[in-house]
């Protein structure tokens, strides 16, 4: 067995699950055309039933998928996706939770990031990442800074936070795999500050300059920077209001994970944080939008209720 059907074959088994008496659907496209089919190929000797569908690529991440698509996986029993845009944040991939579908997401993943994602060892990955979520599920407000500019704060309320652990092995269960996140939607409305992000950005990929973004009331005010922010400030203005709000903060908990230019991998990374603009109605929150983009934050401080538990990157007794 060679080493990406290797690693397809240890996501179907080990993090999804999939049983012999069970289906699975692989979605696809074009770019990720090679990674589909191998999937496929694991898929048929660890399954009842596979299907594999390649669709038109979308446009941004968080666009839905085709409606017979949509049709199909709430009607299987796991779902993996390694298109090159995200349907993470989709009403399809919501739907199909509810329905009992067990579903792997991997927006842009390439033949190195499989590779290299698939070594980590996720059964330590889960506990890090469960125990970062019951914190932030405790918090009621957050606080990040950085060296280069960032302040910025968050009322998290009453929301739960959510788990990326590549655990997906209970019906209704979903994650990125490369996995290693855990994740709140702040409350709409009441974000204020500014964002320097130095990492990386869903749409755009790893940055050659910072992009500064100004919030105000929960929405993006101001963005200033290189041709990158530009390049943002079309997109989010092309996705309307909706674009602007701040819909998710995020830690990563991968410690295989690098910065690579992708977001799948990128908001992994252990001791990075990252927020997200746009839809967060399919992890708690209230606006819907027709995208969902993150962007990273290398080597921040973080604080939770005043408390500091990240110096600089370091996670401090966690």
């Amino acid at each position: 067995m060679d080493k990406l059907l290797k690693a397809c074959d240890t996501a179907i088994t080990q993090c999804l699950g999939l049983k012999k008496d069970e289906t699975l659907l692989v979605i696809g496209d074009e770019p990720s055309r090679k990674i589909a089919y191998t999937f496929f190929e694991a898929g048929k000797n660890r399954a009842k039933e596979v299907i594999l569908v390649e669709i038109v690529p979308r446009e941004i991440h968080g666009e839905e998928p085709p409606l017979a698509v949509t049709h199909i996986m709430k009607n299987i029993n796991v779902v993996i996706a390694p298109t090159s845009k995200s349907i993470s944040h989709t009403r399809a991939r919501m739907e199909a939770s509810l329905s009992g579908a067990r579903i792997a997401t991997l927006p842009g993943v390439t033949e190195e990031i499989l590779l290299r994602g698939m070594l980590a060892d996720y059964k330590k990955i889960a506990v890090r990442t469960q125990k970062l979520a019951v914190i932030l599920s405790k918090a009621k407000k957050a606080r990040i800074e950085t060296e280069n500019g960032t302040n910025v704060s968050f009322n998290l309320g009453n929301r739960g936070a959510h788990a990326d652990t590549g655990i997906i092995q209970k019906p209704g269960s979903f994650s990125n795999l490369p996995a290693g996140e855990a994740y709140i939607a702040p409350l709409e409305g009441d974000t204020k500050g500014v964002i320097v992000f130095d990492g990386s950005f869903a749409g755009i990929g790893a940055l050659s300059e910072p992009i500064k973004i100004e919030i105000k009331e929960g929405y993006v005010s101001n963005i200033s920077g290189s041709k990158e922010a530009e390049e943002l400030r079309k997109i989010l203005e092309k996705a309307g209001k909706s674009g602007r709000n701040v819909a998710e903060l995020g830690m990563g908990t991968n410690e295989k994970a690098e910065i690579s230019g992708n977001i799948l991998e990128d908001e992994k990374v252990m001791g990075t944080l990252h927020v997200a603009f746009g839809d967060n109605s399919t992890i708690g929150g209230l606006i819907e939008s027709s995208i969902h983009l993150d962007g990273v934050i290398k080597s921040p401080t973080f604080f939770l209720d005043d408390i500091k538990i990240m110096e600089k990157g370091r996670l401090l007794n966690i």
